[in-house]
């Protein structure tokens, strides 16, 4: 009866060790592609601040 409840906790433990790493490998590469997202956004609205030009503008 020991030995199945030692069982049971260690595997409970286990199961918990690999949820843990999944989900935080999970938050951290939402994390990265968030960022990286982020950065190409702002890059391609200071490209179009710089580049200016009202010659696209809709219903000029």
């Amino acid at each position: 009866m020991f030995w199945k409840i030692v069982g049971g906790l260690l595997l409970a433990w286990v199961a918990f060790m690999v949820i843990g790493s999944v989900i935080g490998f999970l938050v951290e590469a939402v994390f990265w592609i968030a960022l990286i997202a982020g950065a190409g956004f702002l890059g391609a609205a200071a490209y179009g601040a710089l580049k200016g030009g009202d010659k696209k503008r809709i219903g000029s």
